[in-house]
């Protein structure tokens, strides 16, 4: 029905629905594709008013990054690249009626928005990503801080800052655990974000919160319930990785799992209590939980839609799915594609190309995952990972300033992808200048 409407002249109509790193992109390339709207809608729904690349998120609580500087407004966004912003939620879907069902949307004196209402499509993308998996852990929920969002990451920020400031200005002495951190889950953000909490903290309180003594006074956990940090990774970038955050004075606890979060700390499994101010949760991660089974959708034990390799969902040809909340199989591997930002990037790039070839009734050619590595960014003190295909069959291992440039390559791709090479070279060139002037840590 819907290629005889494209040889009626109508549009396709495309919805994208999430507008994270493969959500945008493909939204960006598809509107660039189809400028004019003659053969082709594409509309991007999104919850968000702006977007930032999740990989920042973890800088962005350290307060080593400023997210105004990083953000990047949706609704802009669309108007130069040919796209149309849907302000809202999904919150259901109608296969019959080929219906995207979104939730009103409120203001934050709860007046209301936008109401209720459905969307059309052809063809419809989802990737709304992922979201914390705390495994109904008692006190997750309500004490511990996730960073989803640019909104959590900032909110942890304020936490921070205003706790320091706290015990600067208290006549009593700190007391045990006022200025600890807790950080449940050593994966790339847990780990990232303990390197540059070392590293920031010690930077407010050099401003003149002399009271402070950072040696004594300051402690950063990081609690793994695997048997190393990274599990996820090859085991030499985990031992590196380890070693360097020792030597700062981060203490790991590997092994542990948490039994509760408490206001005053967590609880481990054994009984013991590791007082903290703060906890961050950022061990696992699930789609969100209104993909349950949607429309009858097929859904694994953590809501990811699952997908044959044209990124197709199992149960229905007109829906695809791409990034976090996709569960895609990759040949040759007992595990899905893991939910990583090269993953994302790389699903976005094929589906623009899918889409021409279903709006050509053409059918979608299968999607290979390529693993190019896995960095970890250690702030300012180091970067480790490895690159794959440098030496045939087997990856290399990198460290230092090369392997910073590498990081910080990944989102230059991304950046790339949603505003061309060109603006991202000068912007890249102006920023090595303003960054002279700007403080070390935000402090607001």
């Amino acid at each position: 029905m819907a290629n005889e409407q494209i040889a009626a002249g109508a549009q396709h109509r495309i919805v994208v629905v999430g507008g994270g790193a493969a959500g945008l992109e493909l939204a960006t390339a598809l509107g660039n594709r189809f400028k004019g709207g003659r053969r082709a809608q594409v509309t991007l729904v999104e919850k968000a008013r702006t977007h930032l690349w999740k990989p920042l998120l973890h800088s962005v609580a350290a307060g080593s990054l400023d997210r105004a500087q990083h953000e990047l407004n949706y609704l802009a966004q669309a108007h130069w690249h040919h796209f149309t912003y849907r302000f809202g939620a999904m919150r259901g879907l109608d296969r019959a009626r080929k219906m995207v069902l979104l939730d009103a949307t409120v203001d934050e004196e709860g007046r209301e928005i936008t109401k209720p209402s459905e969307l059309p499509y052809d063809t419809l993308v989802i990737a709304v990503g992922s979201v914390t998996n705390d495994f109904g852990t008692p006190g997750a929920a309500e004490f511990a801080v996730p960073l989803e969002t640019a909104a959590q990451a900032s909110r942890f920020n304020r936490r921070l800052v205003n706790a320091c400031l706290r015990a600067n200005a208290q006549q009593d002495p700190i007391r045990p655990g006022q200025l600890h951190i807790a950080i449940i889950g050593a994966g790339a953000t847990g780990t990232e974000l303990a390197a540059e909490l070392h590293r920031t903290i010690r930077s407010v309180v050099a401003y003149g919160l002399d009271r402070i003594d950072p040696a004594r006074d300051i402690r950063i956990v990081l609690v793994e319930a695997a048997p190393r940090i990274l599990p996820a990774l090859p085991d030499r970038i985990s031992a590196t990785t380890a070693g360097l955050l020792q030597k700062m004075g981060v203490e790991i606890r590997t092994g542990t799992k948490v039994a509760e979060v408490r206001a005053d700390g967590v609880v481990l499994e054994g009984g013991e209590v590791i007082p903290a101010e703060l906890v961050v949760w950022s061990a696992g991660v699930k789609a969100p939980d209104f993909l349950h089974e949607i429309a009858g959708l097929e859904t694994n034990r953590i809501n990811q839609l699952v997908v044959e390799q044209t990124l197709q969902t199992t149960r229905d040809p007109t829906i695809f799915a791409i990034g976090d909340c996709a569960a895609c199989p990759r040949p040759g591997f007992a595990a899905p594609v893991p939910p990583r930002a090269q993953a994302a990037h790389q699903q976005a790039s094929h589906m623009l190309r899918q889409i021409e070839r279903v709006m050509d009734a053409r059918p979608p050619e299968p999607f290979v995952y390529r693993d190019f590595g896995s960095l970890v960014s250690l702030g300012r003190y180091s970067t480790v990972g490895s690159l794959m295909g440098f030496v045939v069959g087997k990856s290399l291992f990198i460290e230092g300033y090369f392997a910073r440039l590498m990081y910080r390559s990944l989102y230059k791709m991304h950046q790339s992808a949603l505003h061309g090479h060109g603006p991202v070279f000068w912007r890249t060139l102006a920023s090595l200048f303003s960054q002279r002037a700007d403080p070390e840590v935000k402090l607001h």
